[in-house]
């Protein structure tokens, strides 16, 4: 049980931090967390340490845990790492014979549905599990932790501006065609379009995030 809501606490706390909801330095306590969430400290305690060993938070002593401030380059570190092994991942599942994806179509119909209904929050839980079992599906366990550890340290600022929600709104049809060429074996096209699908979220959190500089700048000024 305490696992169940261990997983609940941190999909929670992450998509405020990834979105920017949570700005750099803001404190999560645990009995406070605890408290709002209505759940034991044991869970949230558990799902803090792992955020922050993620990168995403750091511990205070008898504060609780802080937001760090998330850079350019370790935006572009992980824009890289993320395209060098989710385009692999797509490659090996290409290349895989037989595969039965018909359980990715009913998340893809996810995020299309979190799309249609505005729901930013849906559509960050509804994309990471989509392409968790994408990259899965490939067959390579170790592979597919490192690419949602990669995933999972990286902010979407960004996600709720106009680009960005335009930009969700486009990757639904690509989530469908992925699918589309990962099932006829299309080596050559899954890879070109992977790597767009990654790259063109770039330039869109890489602007919210000098923003956020900038606006924290201002404060300290």
């Amino acid at each position: 049980m305490d696992q169940n809501l261990r997983e609940q606490v941190l999909q929670h706390v992450r998509a405020e931090i990834i979105s920017g909801q949570s700005a750099p330095g803001t404190m999560y306590s645990v009995p406070a967390l605890a408290d709002d969430l209505g759940v034991s400290t044991t869970p949230v305690r558990e799902a803090l340490l792992e955020l922050s060993r993620n990168g995403l938070i750091e511990p205070v002593r008898n504060r609780g845990f802080r937001v760090l401030e998330p850079t350019l380059e370790e935006l572009s570190e992980l824009f890289e790492v993320r395209e060098l092994l989710e385009v692999r991942a797509a490659e090996l599942l290409a290349r895989r014979a037989p595969k039965d994806l018909g359980g990715l179509n009913r998340l893809a119909d996810d995020v299309r549905d979190a799309v249609r209904a505005d729901d930013v929050r849906g559509y960050l839980e509804a994309d990471r599990r989509f392409h968790h079992a994408f990259i899965a599906a490939a067959g390579n366990a170790l592979l597919t932790n490192m690419a949602m550890a990669a995933r999972d340290k990286m902010r979407l600022y960004g996600i709720s501006s106009r680009a960005g929600l335009e930009r969700q709104a486009a990757s639904v049809a690509e989530h469908y065609k992925l699918i589309e060429l990962a099932m006829a074996g299309n080596v050559r096209s899954i890879k070109v379009l992977l790597k767009e699908h990654i790259r063109t979220w770039e330039p869109i959190f890489a602007e919210a995030i000098q923003k956020s500089g900038r606006k924290t700048l201002r404060r300290s000024s």
